[in-house]
């Protein structure tokens, strides 16, 4: 007889790590998934405090979506996501679901959350912390795209030094100026090691700082800005072929991603992030109004209601598996990748809630 394999439906956030994640884990679960990416009104982020299983915040087009036959297993991520997934477990109640991330509702709803250390939720049963988050990303990828760009780099000399650029991200903000010290920094890593250094921006990074970080990679160098419209993006060749990785501190999920290659990882600090006692929150004064406002929110608020990204610098620093730019490097006591246990891992969790 074969074994069971309930549906999934996969809600689509709108934060590209988020899904990186979600799908992850579909993939290594093998069952049935239906991806769902829902629209949702602007007063979104005021609807969810005035109704917690309704589809009042999205948008008419969007709710078509969401009728039977109903999904045995909701995979999330997002706030915006939740109160459509208790939608739908109001009209099938046996469905399960799984937040990744950090939920704004209360734990006790959810059959299992998947987190790391930067959310500080507490230890519950229904709970698994994880020290790096799911990507999904294998060697064999990593060769394929290195192979496939290896071409478009005719030129430009070896060794390459990947770059991977976040953005302004909570607390810490991404300025011009930041930018244009990272292109230096990058720059003179690159002119220490000799080669060449590959670049891709993403989201995040914003036109202003772009240009402000092109302006100042003063090696060779091949340089992708994200447009959103490019469909050739290099991330996965540069990872490929990278024989370092110097990654904005912002990105957990491009930091595990790089750590995942075991080539040496340079972290760039964007905005005070190395500073201080990481057990205390940083000082509530940021370089721009949204990043102050976050820091205050950091140090009046529970813990669980922000994110503090210096928990994941500092394991990462003291395990060797990473460096800030312009460090030495700690003697590197963390086992080989461990991405496939962390998939194993939930894999396991969610087949339990099942009895499989």
């Amino acid at each position: 007889m074969s074994e069971k394999r309930p549906h999934v439906w996969l809600l689509v956030s709108p934060h590209q790590g988020d899904n990186t994640q979600l799908r992850a884990l579909s993939r290594a679960l093998g069952w049935p998934v239906t991806e769902k990416r829902l629209k949702f009104r602007s007063q979104e982020p005021l609807l969810r405090r005035v109704t917690r299983t309704s589809l009042i915040a999205v948008e008419q087009i969007s709710r078509d979506q969401l009728q039977g036959p109903w999904p045995e297993l909701l995979l999330l991520s997002g706030r915006a996501n939740e109160a459509p997934a208790f939608w739908v477990k109001r009209h099938a109640p046996g469905t399960k679901i799984v937040f990744v991330g950090t939920p704004g509702q209360s734990l006790a709803n959810y059959d299992l959350v998947i987190t790391t250390p930067q959310y500080g939720l507490p230890q519950a049963d229904n709970v698994l912390h994880l020290d790096l988050p799911l990507h999904g990303i294998e060697a064999s990828t990593l060769l394929r795209e290195a192979a496939t760009w290896k071409p478009e780099l005719a030129g430009l000399p070896e060794p390459y030094t990947t770059l991977l650029v976040g953005g302004p991200s909570g607390p810490y903000g991404f300025s011009e100026a930041t930018a244009a010290q990272l292109g230096r920094e990058a720059s003179a890593l690159v002119l220490e090691r000799g080669g060449s250094l590959l670049v891709t921006t993403s989201a995040r990074t914003g036109s202003p700082a772009t240009r402000s970080l092109q302006d100042n990679v003063t090696v060779p160098n091949r340089f992708h800005a994200w447009t959103g419209t490019t469909q050739d993006n290099p991330f996965l060749g540069f990872l490929g072929l990278g024989s370092e990785h110097i990654v904005t501190a912002d990105s957990v999920s491009m930091m595990a991603e790089a750590v995942a290659t075991g080539k040496p990882v340079h972290l760039f600090d964007t905005e005070d992030m190395r500073q201080g006692n990481f057990n205390r929150p940083p000082h509530w004064r940021g370089t721009s109004l949204g990043t102050t406002l976050f820091r205050i929110a950091m140090n009046v608020a529970p813990r669980h209601w922000t994110r503090d990204l210096r928990v994941v610098h500092h394991a990462l620093v003291n395990r060797g598996e990473a460096a800030w730019l312009g460090e030495p490097f700690l003697p590197r006591t963390a086992e080989p990748d461990a991405s496939a246990a962390r998939l194993a891992q939930c894999v396991l969790r969610i087949r339990t809630l099942f009895g499989l």
